[in-house]
């Protein structure tokens, strides 16, 4: 019997943005992330922790604008959802959604099957 297993992790981080139409100063957030992941088996609960901490291990306390999978990138919400869904895809998980949140009022959301 398959299920549905979300965990979520805080990571900070700080970033810019610097593409046109769109600029602002570096600055830092307080982010968080949340993850759906289609599960088989209980015991691949471990590979998913494992998974989503070192996705977040790869951005906590670092500037977001440095990192190489967001080159030419501005970093947001948005863009941190795909990557991290791509993450979680690419440790061979079948994630259904992932959400990241900026600020208390401001995420974005990554679904399968949206141009996946």
């Amino acid at each position: 019997m398959a299920f549905t297993l979300s965990l979520r992790r805080p990571f900070v981080a700080d970033h810019f943005h610097d593409l046109p139409g769109f600029q602002e100063d570096r600055h830092g957030h307080n982010w968080e992330v949340e993850a759906a992941v289609e599960l088989a088996l209980e015991a691949e609960e471990g590979a998913f922790a494992e998974a989503l901490d070192a996705w977040v291990g790869g951005l906590d306390y670092r500037l977001l604008n440095e990192l190489p999978a967001l080159a030419g990138r501005n970093p947001t919400a948005e863009i941190l959802a795909e990557n991290a869904f791509l993450h979680l895809q690419a440790s061979a998980l079948q994630p259904c959604w992932v959400k990241v949140r900026e600020k208390n009022n401001y995420w974005a959301l990554c679904r399968a099957g949206e141009g996946r």
